[in-house]
């Protein structure tokens, strides 16, 4: 396998599963939920619930009303991403999932953004303070992925040094 092949399989696979996982779950939203914003379904009461929510800010609901400056933002973020993986990372199988959720989430909601104006958000965890969708939860889980990859490798770059 070429060494391009081998940097790149598991990010665009990890893209792929993300994007489709979360093109899936708005369909089925609006489907069954939409367009209604507030409309519910319990699914372990009181803890967590599908509630309907059209987003124009970013995740968890912050920054509303913007929603093409957030468009711009994440392809900024995402190729600054890829790039940044490419020159500047170790490509070890936590970066190359961690790069792929991250791509695959911001092109979850840019699709979400170009489309219709506004991120499909639906997951309510009734204690946390915003609802989320599939995209924002690959974006979020994918940067901690990162930083605990990063601070691995800097902690073995520093024992090798030492």
């Amino acid at each position: 396998m070429s060494n391009t092949r081998r940097i790149w399989l598991i990010p665009l696979i990890v893209t792929l599963v993300v994007v489709i996982c979360d093109r899936l779950s708005k369909v089925w939203i609006d489907t069954h939920l939409g367009p209604i914003e507030g409309t519910s379904i319990p699914i372990i009461e009181p803890w967590l619930r599908l509630t309907y929510v059209k987003n124009t800010g970013v995740a968890f609901g912050l920054f509303q009303g913007i929603p093409h400056f957030f468009t711009i933002m994440n392809i900024i973020i995402s190729g600054a991403a890829l790039y940044m993986y490419r020159y500047q990372m170790m490509h070890t199988v936590l970066t190359k999932l961690a790069i792929g959720g991250i791509v695959g989430g911001a092109i979850g909601n840019i699709i979400d953004r170009l489309r219709q104006g506004f991120v499909t958000d639906f997951v309510h965890v009734t204690w946390f303070p915003g609802i989320f969708n599939v995209a924002d939860s690959a974006i979020t889980v994918s940067v901690i992925a990162l930083a605990i990859a990063s601070l691995r490798n800097e902690v073995e770059l520093t024992r090798d040094h030492s």
